[in-house]
C-alpha cells in the first residue's frame, strides 16, 4: 500500500486529535500489544500512522491502512475526557 495523499492525512488528524482514545483490534507485528488494549493518540504523522501510547507502556505506531484501531467514546469503553 503507498503512502495517503494529504487530504487524507489531514482527515486523520481531524479525525484522531492528540487525546483520542482508541483500542486495538488487530496489529500485524510480534511487538504489538495484545488485541483489545487501549491507548491515547499523541498525533498523525505524514504517512498517516497514529502516534500512540498504549496503556500496556508500549509507544508502537498505528500504521495507516495496515493496522486496526476503533475509536472509543465512552466512559465505560476507557474514554478519557
Amino acid at each position: 500500500m503507498g503512502f495517503p495523499s494529504k487530504e487524507t492525512v489531514e482527515s486523520i488528524r481531524r479525525e484522531n486529535p492528540a487525546g483520542t482514545r482508541v483500542e486495538l483490534l488487530r496489529m500485524d507485528d510480534a511487538q504489538a500489544p495484545p488485541a483489545r488494549t487501549k491507548g491515547t493518540v499523541l498525533g498523525v504523522d505524514d504517512t498517516g500512522s497514529l502516534l500512540m501510547r498504549w496503556d500496556n507502556g508500549s509507544g508502537l505506531n498505528v500504521v495507516y491502512g495496515e493496522d486496526l484501531v476503533r475509536k472509543l467514546s465512552r466512559p465505560e469503553d476507557g474514554w478519557l475526557p
